[in-house]
């Protein structure tokens, strides 16, 4: 079993309305605003290694580590190959600013998407922008339906229910 299966198989199955899934789900949120918060203090360094030499490189589990690259990877400017990772394998952690604060919004992690870190390397008006464009892309807006004494849309010049409407 690959190690992002057993990261998704143990994380997912542990109940949120349980203390002992509130208290990982907590340390797992501290542990990766403690990595961002390092990643994104020197956004010119890409940081490269395997998973395990990260895991100790930020004081975390190889689990835990799993679950950060995995949150992560699609906000990468290469994803890596999380599906067969290994401690073994080599990752990378070159990310897409802009990607990352979309995810980060879409994701709902205020945590994450408010560290002051963000002041550095967006301003804040990309920010409010990058929001709204990640709130917006998931919301449903209906046309106006067109009524049965309006123009018809075709561009016939005649009333709906006596063009297009009539079928």
């Amino acid at each position: 079993m690959s190690l992002l299966t057993e990261w998704r198989d143990f994380a997912y199955s542990l109940d949120t309305n349980q203390k002992e899934g509130q208290m990982f789900w907590a340390n797992y949120f501290n542990v990766e605003q403690g990595i961002y918060e390092q990643i994104l203090a020197e956004p010119e360094v890409v940081v490269e290694g395997t998973v395990e030499e990260l895991a100790v490189k930020y004081n975390t589990t190889l689990s835990l580590m799993v679950g950060f690259l995995d949150g992560i990877n699609e906000s990468l400017v290469k994803e890596n190959p999380i599906e067969e990772m290994e401690a073994n394998t080599v990752v990378n952690l070159g990310y897409d600013k802009e990607k990352l604060y979309r995810n980060m919004v879409e994701a709902k992690a205020e945590w994450l998407y408010d560290l002051p870190v963000w002041d550095t390397l967006l301003t804040e008006e990309k920010r409010k922008e990058l929001y709204l464009e990640q709130k917006k892309s998931k919301t449903i807006v209906k046309e106006k339906k067109v009524g049965r004494n309006d123009p018809c849309p075709c561009g016939s010049g005649k009333k709906y229910k006596k063009c297009c409407g009539n079928a």
